[in-house]
Formats: structure tokens, sequence, C-alpha cells
């Protein structure tokens, strides 16, 4: 099983590293978990440099593909050069988008649904293309699945995770990343967004 996130330069890190230390909490020795991006090297909006482990082309093999946001995902919806290396298919992989990642899966025509979550700031050029935007933190049909909001990132990950493995596999995981004394309410939250799609 392989999971690319998709981290471009700009990157919002909470997008990325939480989605990536949740969905590394599978111990099974087929199940991967990898950094994609444009560049060998890619810097967050803070700063913050990361190595990719594979290339663009590489995400079109991959079981799931995480739709990261970041700064210039406008600029990386407009340009060709990137947009026309993925050749996904949502009838054999989980296609999933955190904030303004929901941009590029619509770009890709992707959201057959025309429904999708989507942060506050990407709202208004989601909507631009003739998606309706849902009030919620997670929304999933088929094999597609949206997210709005930073921390919404457990969400995909746990829908991932629960799509593959199991319920009880996304639960554990999400045990493991729950503040102490928190744990069964913060688990409870998570599944009950997620449920409904799984």
């Amino acid at each position: 099983m392989h999971i690319a996130i998709l981290t471009f330069d700009e990157y919002n890190e909470l997008d990325s590293f939480i989605a990536f230390g949740i969905l590394n909490r599978i111990k099974k020795p087929d199940w991967r978990v990898s950094i994609a991006s444009d560049r060998a090297h890619v810097r967050s909006m803070k700063g913050l440099v990361v190595e990719s482990h594979i290339s663009l082309t590489e995400v079109n093999h991959a079981d799931a593909v995480v739709f990261g946001s970041g700064m210039k995902t406008r600029e990386i919806a407009e340009d060709h050069s990137i947009m026309s290396q993925f050749k996904l298919d949502a009838d054999k992989q989980l296609l999933v988008s955190q904030c303004s990642g929901t941009l590029l899966l619509s770009k890709l025509g992707l959201l057959k649904s025309k429904k999708a979550c989507t942060d506050l700031t990407t709202k208004p050029w989601v909507e631009e293309e003739g998606i309706t935007v849902l009030n919620q933190p997670f929304y999933a049909e088929g094999n597609v699945a949206t997210s709005g909001g930073c921390l919404s990132s457990v969400y995909l990950a746990a829908w991932i995770i629960a799509r593959f493995e199991g319920v009880e596999a996304a639960k554990n995981a999400l045990h493991y990343v729950a503040p102490i004394t928190e744990k069964e309410e913060y688990i409870d939250r998570a599944m009950k967004n997620i449920m409904p799609f799984v």
C-alpha cells in the first residue's frame, strides 16, 4: 500500500506532516507513505525544508494521493507543466485533498459530485470552478474525499486508514496521537465525521 502526499513549494506544514505522522502509525511491511513533489527539496510557508521521496509521475501509481495545501496552490493549478503530469484514476485510487488542495482536485476534473470541503481562503476559488463548498470539515463520495481546516488532516488520514485497514486500525492510529485524558472524545469526534463516508 503506497500513499503519496503532494507537497509543493510554500506548503502548509500541518497538512503534510499531520497526515504523514498518522498514516505512518500503520506498521506493515507493504505500507509506505511518501512525500511527493515537483522538485527534490521544498520549503514550507514557514521555511521548513523537506526532501521529496518521489516524483509527481510516481504519484499516478500510488494507492492513495493526498493533495496538501500551501501558498502557491493557485499558481500550481494554472501550471500546465505540473498539472499535466497527473494521470489519476478515482476508480482505482483514493484521492483526498486538504484545504486549497481541493482546488487542484477540481482543476483535474476529479470532483464529479460538484460538492467539496475546503478552507475559508480557498472557498471562493473553488466556487468559481462550479463546486458547492460544504460547511463541514470532511466530505467524501466514492474514492474522493475533501477536507477544510488544517487540523482536518486528522480526518483525511483516519479515512484513508479506515478504507484500507478497517475502522479499528483508524481508531488505534488516532488513539496514539490524541491528547491524554481526551482520547475517547477525540476519537469519537473524528469517527463521527468520517464514518458516514467509510
